[in-house]
């Protein structure tokens, strides 16, 4: 698996921008240190009376859940970190999009318009079996019958408990892709990927040892000069990965907190403000869904403030976040 290669061909038109709104920031999150003062990233929903809005209106940063269903369809759930959480969408994306069961890993999804014909695209990395895939499909504005296009990687995913596909991109230039898998051995691997005649060539650049106990892993920041990862271990502990882009790769591991958080099978992120992020955590056991709100990742002395359990469920069997090309880059470490 030194080498795999892919599907080249993106269709969209936007790309992210570091200076676009994330949301709302939340004013709950302002008195618990979660987002500066001031910070820039707020869309707000009425602006007659900002000072007011400011100080006592119920703001909220928002994340969309993604997942596959048992018959290959992709559904989405968004929720606000309003008070109680707000349920503001629930629905399918398209039907019909994998082999029925036959999903066991994806990465995060990302849409935007497509360049022609008033379509949606959307593209994320799936493992089918033992199968690693690009894929991706255009669904037309308004609805109707996705155009599929998937690509193979390579094989041996069997082994693979978890991957993950990073861009970091600047004012809509790409300038890195990464992709990263976790085997069930305990061995993270590392892929940086590029584009050849419109082919992508992901190329192997590294890969660490001693990641056995890790339950599930999280993109929780993407930088010029490193990615990091929220992961919790299955004795309940919680920590930052930083990984950073040099070679050979030497993860920069730090603790956040001991205990409890082994409960969970799958936790998504989204950015909140400027340094913060929202993390919603997914217990399988009960197919519920918990909200919660993360300082600027400093160790041990991250804030990190419960929100509560999300309006909905997640009785799918994969989980993943949905982004849209043109949202700031994770920057939770």
């Amino acid at each position: 698996m030194r080498r795999m290669q892919g599907y080249g061909g993106r269709v969209v038109a936007g790309r992210r921008s570091a200076s676009r709104a994330v949301g709302i920031v939340a004013a709950g999150l302002l008195a618990a240190g979660m987002i500066p003062a001031g910070a820039n990233g707020a869309t707000t929903t009425n602006t007659r009376d900002t000072t007011t809005a400011a100080s006592s209106a119920a703001k909220a940063c928002g994340i969309s859940a993604g997942s596959v269903t048992a018959a290959g369809d992709h559904r989405i759930q968004s929720f606000l970190a309003t008070k109680p959480i707000t349920r503001t969408e629930n629905r399918f994306v398209a039907r019909g999009i994998h082999s029925a069961g036959q999903p066991r890993l994806t990465s995060r999804w990302e849409y935007a318009p497509a360049e022609e014909g008033g379509s949606v695209s959307h593209e994320g990395v799936i493992a089918q079996g033992n199968v690693l895939y690009d894929s991706g499909y255009l669904v037309p504005r308004g609805g109707g019958t996705p155009y599929k296009y998937q690509t193979v990687i390579g094989g041996g995913w069997t082994s693979f408990t978890a991957v993950e596909h990073s861009e970091y991109t600047v004012a809509g230039r790409q300038l890195r892709v990464t992709d990263y898998g976790l085997r069930a051995d305990g061995t993270l691997y590392r892929w940086n990927v590029t584009s050849t005649d419109g082919q992508k060539v992901r190329h192997r650049s590294g890969w660490a040892q001693g990641f056995g106990a890790v339950k599930s892993m999280a993109l929780f920041s993407q930088t010029a000069t490193y990615d990091t990862f929220l992961v919790n271990l299955r004795g309940g502990g919680l920590y930052t990965v930083r990984i950073p882009t040099t070679s050979p790769m030497k993860p920069i591991v730090k603790k956040v907190r001991t205990s409890t958080w082994q409960g969970f099978e799958t936790m998504l992120t989204a950015r909140c403000g400027n340094y913060g992020t929202l993390l919603l955590s997914i217990d399988k056991d009960t197919d519920s869904g918990y909200l919660y709100a993360v300082g600027h990742a400093t160790g041990a002395s991250t804030v990190i403030q419960s929100l509560g359990k999300v309006p909905g469920t997640f009785a799918d069997q994969v989980n993943f976040s949905w982004h849209s090309y043109s949202d700031p880059l994770l920057f939770g470490e």
